[in-house]
Formats: structure tokens, sequence, C-alpha cells
């Protein structure tokens, strides 16, 4: 029987007190809401605000917890804006939305810092099962980094690679780890670089002892792109069925997929509420579809959730939780 586990990619909107605090404490510019040098106000502030998304979580009844990533301003590409090898520069247009991050210019060696483990250690503190890491993937970080070291696309690749793996290693133990990779689907690579792509993943799954589900978004990933991830030495792939359902049960159909799925449900970009019994429709009309029987399926938002006011990223999580609590005819 397929089980159904409600999660999220991360990266939750900062509780509307938390920006104001933080404001405050950072002189009022957004662009400084960042960084691994922060004052015991600043720090204890992001702490009573991982509390507070934590146990929302829970209340809300979510079989994977996340930290919140609410320190990534910067969004996938806070790992490299935080590290001291790396200088951020100019706003950059965050994919294709109005969104922005500080361009992560690449200018030494990627060495371990810890930065993400730490936020781990915080919110292992508060969860007693299902702590959900989040990462970015190693395509998506390096197709948003600007390079001053590495020298080509290659090494670069396998640099943020190694780095992730050395983060992992850091970690606390968790029973999930989701890698976002969008880049995946809105920059895909091309021929020899697909596969350098899939080898940069097995780098970072062989690296924790856990469920790694690689989770793509904003779209359907290119056939091959797809055959190549296969490859990979994961546990789950996700696909985003709110961008693109249809070239999505085609690749899964034709190409086939890992035992295990995650699936983007629900609309990490809009603010319109899916009920439970639409996610529950949505999980099995993915199931007919498909001639696969799956082990686990990962009911979850396509999109990281910073773009949602927190009221309505909050009701997300309540009709999540509720429609994975509910038998679903698969």
């Amino acid at each position: 029987m397929t089980e159904i586990v409600a999660t999220t990619p991360g990266l939750y909107p900062l509780p509307d007190w938390a920006k104001d605090d933080l404001a405050d404490l950072k002189g009022h510019q957004k662009s400084d809401l960042i960084g691994g040098d922060e004052n015991n106000a600043i720090t204890g502030a992001y702490d009573r605000a991982r509390e507070e998304v934590v146990d929302r979580q829970q209340t809300a009844g979510l079989d994977r917890i996340v930290e919140g990533q609410l320190r990534w301003d910067d969004m996938l590409a806070h790992p490299l804006a935080v590290h001291d090898n790396v200088d951020t520069r100019g706003i950059v247009r965050y994919y294709d939305n109005n969104n922005f991050y500080r361009d992560p210019v690449i200018e030494g060696e990627l060495t371990p810092d810890g930065d993400v483990a730490g936020e781990l250690d915080g919110a292992a503190q508060l969860v007693d099962e299902g702590l959900q890491a989040v990462l970015p993937g190693p395509y998506s970080l390096a197709e948003l980094a600007s390079d001053e070291y590495y020298g080509d696309d290659a090494a670069l690749l396998n640099g943020v690679a190694q780095f992730l793996a050395g983060e992992l290693e850091q970690f606390p133990d968790v029973e999930t780890l989701f890698l976002l990779e969008p880049s995946l689907v809105t920059d895909p690579p091309g021929d020899g670089d697909d596969e350098r792509a899939s080898n940069a993943i097995d780098t970072v799954a062989d690296a924790i002892d856990a469920e790694v589900v690689v989770h793509t978004y904003w779209g359907a990933l290119e056939e091959k792109v797809h055959a190549h991830l296969l490859d990979a030495d994961v546990d789950a792939l996700g696909y985003d069925l709110v961008s693109d359902h249809e070239q999505t049960i085609y690749n899964v159909n034709e190409y086939g997929t890992t035992e295990s799925v995650a699936l983007g449900l629900v609309d990490g970009q809009n603010t319109l509420l899916e009920t439970p019994e639409e996610i529950r429709e949505r999980i099995e009309w993915f199931g007919t579809e498909t001639v696969n029987d799956f082990e686990t399926i990962y009911a979850t938002p396509n999109t990281e959730l910073f773009y949602l006011p927190v009221n309505k990223a909050e009701a997300k999580l309540d009709a999540l939780a509720s429609a994975a609590n509910e038998e679903v005819s698969l």
C-alpha cells in the first residue's frame, strides 16, 4: 500500500513580527537581512521564528517537518551567500519572477562551513520525529552562482556538489532530504552536462543516510534530463503537477520513475486555497494515469512557500496534512 507523506519544500515566509523586528535590528535594509555575523538579538529573533514555524507544522499534522529556512533571503543561493569565499554583489532576478537575490560570486574553494547544519541543529531540538532537511540541488546552486575560481562549468558543478556533501556530513539525523532542483527545468543541461548533473546529485545523496528526494518544479523536465535523473541514486523524484501535469505523465510512463515520488499538488505561488478533497483527487489522478505502484508519495506544494502570505501558507499546510491523513484510492 502506498504511503502518503505530507511535507513541503521549505523556505517559509517570515512571520510578520519577525520581518518588522529584523528590519529594525538590521537597519531597515532588506539586503542586509542575511548573514553569518548576526548579533544575539538577531539570532534570538530567528530562533523564535523557527520555533513558531516548526510548531505550526506540527499543529497542522505534517509528516515531515522542515526548519523553515527563514534566514534564506537569497533563497536557494543562501548557502553560497553566507560563505567566506563568496562575494555577494549586485541584485539578480530569481528565476522568472519578481523575487531577487544577491549574485554569489565564488572567489575561492567552497569548503563546508556548517551554516545550514547549525540551523538544523536548532530544529532538531524542537522535533521528536520526521525532521526533513532542505538544500538547493548542486545543479541549481551552480546555475545561480557566478564563478571566478573553478574555471569551467564541470569543475564548478563538482565543487558545488562536494561543498553540499560536506555540509550534509555535519547535519543532525534527518529522515528525509529534499534537494531543490528547479534549474533542471528552467535551464536544462545539454548533452554531457545532463549526465554530470546526475553524477553531482549522486555525490550529494551519498553523503547522507536519509531518504533523498530530488524535487523539480516550474514545469516538466525535458525527456533526456528526466532519463539521466533516473540514473541518480536517489529515493524519489519530484514532479510539479501544478505547472505541467501532461508532460510529467508522459515522462513517467515513457521512461519510468523512482519507486517513490514527490508530487507538487499545491500551488506555492498562488493564494487560492486547495481543499483536501482536491489534493486527494490529484494524487488519485496521478495514480490512475501512471502504471507504477509507488512505495511513498510525498504530497507537497510545488514550490517553496516564501511567495505566500503567512496565513495562506499555513492554510495550505492544513490542507496537505488533512489530505494525507485520509485514505487515497490508488
